[in-house]
């Protein structure tokens, strides 16, 4: 693994105030699934690249809905 994908891995800290919530949200949404991450040991990891997809697929399926309940609505 090269120097600059060590800098593309994040703590949950990280995540947190890239995303702009609680370190405890993204804990929960670490064990539930919700959000890309692996485990070291006891501490949750988070690879930039998996974030930044997963963030862009959330907006995109926002987009789509919210597109959908236009043109459902009367």
């Amino acid at each position: 693994m090269g120097k600059k994908e060590y800098k593309d891995i994040m703590t949950a800290k990280e995540v947190a105030d890239y995303l702009k919530l609680h370190v405890f949200t993204v804990h929960k949404y670490a064990r539930q699934g919700k959000i890309p991450a692996f485990k070291i040991g006891a501490d949750w990891r988070f690879h930039r690249k998996f974030i930044e997809r997963w963030i862009r697929e959330k907006m995109n399926y926002q987009a789509v809905r919210k597109n959908k309940n236009l043109f459902n609505s009367k």
